[in-house]
């Protein structure tokens, strides 16, 4: 990858030559997975689950700055520092882990744009699947006239995802008061809450961002010192405050459209029963019966968008998981093909936030840790937050594990040979995902060379 070069003066300039990255990690929380998941949450509890998008937005802005800081200070990509840090057969073990989460993440990514093609020019379904490979494929094909240009492709889907569910949120007529009150005013009301907001939660947050936010600041070209890295670092924090600030603003917009609808007093018994349970392909129609048929176009262009622009990250994380992990390149093209073609398949089931510690618990350590960070890792603050907000999320995940596998368990429709079946692959599984998460945690870290860009700038501390 070719380095691109930051003007340093004037200083819009020099900021404008870090936009990038975060534009491109943002679209993780703008795929068609989480549109489905804020669009049935804004059905089933109108506004009041918007507190959720604020603070997991808000704790995806803190630990994608970690990883940000981890690729400045130390030239390297969180995948690399796992290779060094860990034995072989962890490696393998977290190396599967992130790759499952790509492709878990690209299913949505498949379906949604098949949708999106078959609502606006009625092509069958599983001809969509192929063109979203299609593409995909055509949008990578970028990449050789340089990141920029793919950087400026992806910024303007955002655009475009983000205009047509304004223009439809403006048409709902959403009450502007109901919506502040739901992002500020913490509330859980009914049997469904919950389990609702950690499936909101879980949407919002990628693991496989986390990789890929580290890999992709490494493709600025900043000078090597204690200033010039702190100066990145902040130019960089910035960047993905404003992309993460937009991605809020159009998850606040599509949670609104939903529950805007969803909460009318005439709304339709048609609509009514299509509120319960929204669909990538169900909602084409709830909006077009609401709003009208133009509101459903709307809804599909940003659709396609979405499940473009976030393919193509998707691919590049996967890209980087597997070079840092197994030290193996592959072509983006074969890389993009290898992920469509598990992830068409219908049968694969999984829950992102479940790998989401895999990938953080190691950052968190990473970043904090002064023989990779030197002068630049965390300071006391951040990491008692960050782990805070890490501790939170992991255990969030348990409780959901744990009550997940005692429901199918106690389930009166399950066999009693299912339900012993299940109880004996979940001990054995909730005992190896625990005892993966303390080693990662607990583990001393290993004696390791500086990186060149971390001495660089401790030489200039200590001169």
């Amino acid at each position: 990858m070719a380095l691109v070069q930051i003007e340093e003066t004037p200083r819009w300039k020099k900021l404008l030559g870090y936009v990038g990255p975060g534009f491109l990690v943002s679209v993780a929380y703008l795929d068609p997975g989480n549109l489905e998941t804020d669009l049935q949450a804004g059905a089933d509890h109108k506004f009041e689950l918007l507190w959720i998008v604020l603070v997991g937005l808000s704790f995806a802005l803190t630990i994608q700055s970690r990883s940000a800081n981890l690729g400045v200070a130390t030239g390297k990509h969180l995948a690399e520092h796992c290779k060094a840090e860990y034995p072989t057969s962890v490696n393998y073990c977290l190396w599967i882990l992130a790759e499952v989460a790509v492709i878990a993440a690209d299913i949505p990514e498949v379906v949604g744009t098949a949708f999106a093609l078959h609502i606006l020019f009625k092509v069958p379904i599983w001809i969509g699947v192929l063109l979203a490979g299609l593409n995909t494929l055509l949008l990578l094909g970028l990449q050789r006239y340089g990141i920029r240009k793919l950087e400026g492709v992806i910024g303007l889907l955002v655009m475009v995802l983000g205009c047509c569910f304004f223009t439809v949120m403006v048409h709902a007529k959403p009450s502007a008061e109901e919506i502040l009150t739901g992002m500020f005013v913490p509330k859980l009301n009914g049997p469904r809450a919950t389990s609702d907001a950690i499936a909101l939660l879980g949407a919002l947050i990628m693991p496989h961002n986390l990789f890929l936010h580290s890999a992709l600041v490494i493709s600025r070209k900043i000078p090597h010192t204690l200033d010039g890295i702190k100066s990145a670092s902040k130019c960089f924090l910035i960047e993905s405050g404003l992309a993460l600030f937009l991605a809020f603003l159009i998850n606040v917009a599509v949670v609104s459209v939903s529950g805007s609808v969803c909460s009318n007093p005439i709304i339709s018994p048609e609509n009514k029963a299509q509120c319960k349970n929204i669909t990538l392909e169900s909602a084409a129609s709830l909006l077009k019966n609401a709003l009208g048929n133009w509101s459903s176009k709307l809804y599909a262009i940003s659709l396609l968008a979405s499940g473009q622009s976030s393919t193509v990250t998707g691919t590049y994380a996967g890209q980087y998981i597997m070079q840092g992990f197994l030290d193996l390149k592959i072509e983006p093209w074969l890389r993009n093909l290898i992920t469509r073609c598990i992830a068409i398949t219908p049968s694969l089931v999984m829950v992102l936030s479940f790998e989401l510690p895999f990938a953080l618990v190691p950052l968190l350590k990473f970043t904090s840790s002064e023989a990779k960070m030197g002068p630049h890792k965390n300071s006391i603050t951040v990491r008692l937050v960050s782990w805070l907000l890490g501790c939170c999320s992991i255990g969030i995940n348990l409780y959901f594990l744990s009550t997940t596998i005692i429901g199918r368990i106690t389930n009166k429709q399950t066999s009693k040979a299912g339900s012993i079946l299940a109880g004996v692959l979940a001990l054995p599984a909730m005992v190896l995902y625990v005892s993966l998460l303390t080693y990662l945690t607990l583990k001393r870290e290993k004696s390791t060379e500086s990186s060149p860009n971390m001495m660089m700038s401790t030489i200039e501390t200590r001169s």
